[in-house]
């Protein structure tokens, strides 16, 4: 008898025996469906409930670590907002000092000018003094009648000449003093120049006043939302950080991409300074490691110049010192970088030197003759330049401090938000594995009571069969306890 007949009850009938097992399991089956069913469902609260218990503990964490976030990112926004804010009243102060406090002299300067103008003006509206008396006596003269006298008429002839000669007189005064108010309008054209020049250099200065203002008003209008903890502003300012993370990111890259031919110059002839065959691993070099450091140390350099100018804010030690103690920091910093600067550009001179004593071996060893390179000053081309990017390249490296305190100042809000983002699908991820648990433990009753579905069908009827034979006797039950 095989392991398999073991188990049937009649081994020469094999369907008989699974059939009379299957009817005896299901009976046996339907007699546990209750524990069964509790035990499912106990499974599926056992799987479900932590799950939703760390569902919610993760939401509630992502919360507070919201609420964290957005208050690190207002307080950062008021700091910088705020310090915009200083910067433009500083600029508008500086602007009112230098434009502006000349203000009297140019008004007195002004007043003084129109003063002229409206006394010029007035000595040009005088008008000429009227004709004498004795014109109305000509008058009466002219209407005499000569009546054929010669006396009369020689008397007439020489008022004629008389009077040609006064209306002559007359007629050159008139003109001079129209000439005369002529030439007072015309020296009335510097003084309007300067007038004009005047008003308009007001009209500038009160225009730049005005637009710095401006500006002060849209920052603090910033200043304001951020302090009310508004939606809109937490939202300018996140889209702020990110975009700053992604410049400051690419700047950073830009100035790997420096540092790394800044490497590439000085990690050969580092090399015949501390060993070619110093290893410090397997696979990293000493000299490399110590063309690393120079590298990390004009770096540090450049921060420390940086911070000492505050246009860094790093180390609050530094931006907190006296001037005096600053600027020895910055001279320091400063000739330590122009001292490393000049190390480098030897370094790159020592490169090429390098590289040609090895070319020139090469060319000893080689058994063809090899062609001469050119000599004159087009073969130090290389070499200068080479000497000229390395004493270059510390001091762009110098300003990798700027877009360094934008990109760690960034990563803070740019993390949060990431890190709130991936603790909140990882709460929702456990909400649907919960729901999932559930789910399966439902369906694991439903197919176990598909497995017992003769039994039950059985159940059913035989329940169906005992409510039809009682349905009567308790119709009648109840009528007669109603009466």
């Amino acid at each position: 008898m095989t392991d398999t007949q073991v188990w049937m009850l009649w081994p020469e009938n094999p369907a008989l025996s699974l059939l009379v097992l299957a009817l005896v399991a299901m009976v046996f089956l339907y007699a546990a469906r209750k524990p069964v069913h509790e035990l499912l469902s106990a499974l599926g609260a056992l799987i479900a409930g932590p799950l939703r218990l760390g569902a919610r503990w993760l939401a509630a964490t992502a919360a507070e670590m919201k609420q964290r976030n957005k208050a690190v990112l207002l307080e950062h926004g008021r700091q910088e907002v705020g310090s915009r804010v200083e910067r433009e009243f500083e600029r508008v102060a500086a602007l009112v000092t230098r434009d502006l406090q000349g203000y009297p002299t140019l008004q007195r300067k002004l007043l003084d000018e129109i003063t002229r103008i409206e006394e010029d003006y007035k000595k040009c509206g005088e008008v000429p003094p009227p004709p004498p008396d004795w014109v109305e006596a000509v008058a009466a003269v002219a209407n005499i009648k000569t009546g054929g006298s010669e006396m009369v008429q020689s008397i007439l002839e020489e008022i004629k000449r008389s009077v040609n000669r006064i209306h002559d007189k007359t007629l050159a005064e008139h003109r001079r003093a129209y000439e005369s108010r002529h030439k007072i309008l015309e020296s009335f054209m510097p003084f309007w120049r300067s007038v004009d020049k005047t008003l308009t250099a007001v009209d500038q200065k009160l225009s730049g006043l005005q637009n710095g203002a401006a500006a002060v008003d849209a920052q603090m209008q910033k200043y304001e939302a951020i302090v009310a903890k508004t939606e809109k502003a937490e939202h300018a300012l996140t889209v702020s950080a990110f975009t700053q993370f992604a410049i400051a990111l690419l700047v950073m890259v830009v100035a790997a991409g420096g540092a790394f031919i800044n490497f590439k110059l000085i990690a050969l002839p580092m090399s015949e300074m501390v060993g070619a065959g110093d290893y410090l691993t397997s696979s990293m070099r000493t000299s490399e490691v110590a063309a690393l450091v120079i590298i990390f140390v004009e770096a540090s350099m450049g921060l420390f110049v940086m911070e000492a100018l505050r246009i860094t804010h790093l180390f609050p030690r530094i931006a907190s010192l006296g001037d005096q103690m600053r600027r020895r920091i910055l001279w320091i910093a400063l000739v330590l970088l122009v001292t490393l600067a000049g190390v480098e550009a030897a370094l790159a001179l020592m490169r090429d030197m390098l590289i040609a004593d090895k070319q020139a071996l090469l060319q000893s060893l080689a058994t063809a003759p090899q062609p001469v390179a050119a000599d004159g000053w087009v073969g130090h081309i290389p070499t200068a330049g080479q000497m000229l990017l390395g004493f270059i390249l510390p001091f762009a490296l110098a300003f990798i401090a700027i877009p360094l305190e934008s990109l760690i100042h960034s990563t803070r809000t740019v993390g949060g938000v990431l890190f709130v983002a991936l603790v909140d699908t990882a709460a929702l991820v456990l909400r649907v594995l919960a729901n999932v648990a559930r789910r399966m433990a439902r369906v694991l009753i439903t197919l176990y009571d598909v497995a017992i579905v003769v039994p039950l069908l059985v159940d059913r009827m035989a329940r169906a069969g005992l409510a039809a034979k009682r349905g009567p006797v308790d119709v009648e039950d109840s009528a007669w306890r109603r009466s």
